[in-house]
């Protein structure tokens, strides 16, 4: 199998790092080689943080350059905006209708973009977006918005839900764990 690109990206403190170990898990359950890459930014300040996860027979490269990614994942709607150039074509974006302001928005130097969605799908994108935000909260925590995205992203691939479940129950502390079963089923019900 030729190796396929993810990438997840949001703000820091969006969880990226367990929807990639979630994602990582799940792989490695199937016998693939998987490279999980985090690169921070600010991700203490708010800023853009963004994840690489390759997976195949074999991977070489952590990182996903220009063009490159199968699929983007996206916490906010910005982000989605921001990375889009690194999706190759044919390639799909998940993402959460969520929005955050960047530092230039809140300093009033700038405007949040408008039409995102719209945007990328006029450049022949296939983007799937979700509330994650509203669903999360639905699931017991605003927190669980990357468990939501991953319960959709698991529609898109095609690995039975028994799967994703065991990567639950070996990624999410146990105190935390039904809250995000409940956000992860509701990720699945999304689309």
């Amino acid at each position: 199998m030729e190796t396929k690109s993810v990438m997840i990206v949001g703000v820091g403190g969006q969880g990226s790092l367990l929807a990639s170990r979630i994602l990582g898990n799940v792989l490695l359950q199937q016998g693939f080689a998987v490279k999980v890459s985090e690169v921070h930014g600010m991700s203490q300040r708010g800023g853009s943080v963004v994840t690489y996860v390759k997976y195949g027979d074999a991977v070489y490269s952590p990182t996903v350059e220009k063009g490159e990614a199968d699929v983007i994942i996206s916490f906010e709607l910005l982000e989605a905006a921001r990375w889009a150039g690194y999706l190759k074509k044919g390639g799909k974006i998940v993402t959460s209708t969520q929005t955050l302001d960047p530092m230039p928005v809140i300093t009033g130097a700038a405007a949040y973009p408008q039409g995102i969605i719209e945007n990328l799908k006029s450049m022949n994108i296939d983007v799937t977006a979700v509330d994650a935000l509203s669903l999360a909260e639905q699931a017991g925590s605003a927190k669980a918005s990357n468990v939501v995205l991953m319960g959709v992203v698991s529609k898109k691939m095609d690995f039975d839900e028994s799967v994703w479940q065991e990567a639950l129950n070996q990624c999410v502390p146990e105190k935390f764990i039904e809250m995000n079963r409940k956000a992860f089923a509701l990720g699945r019900a999304a689309e």
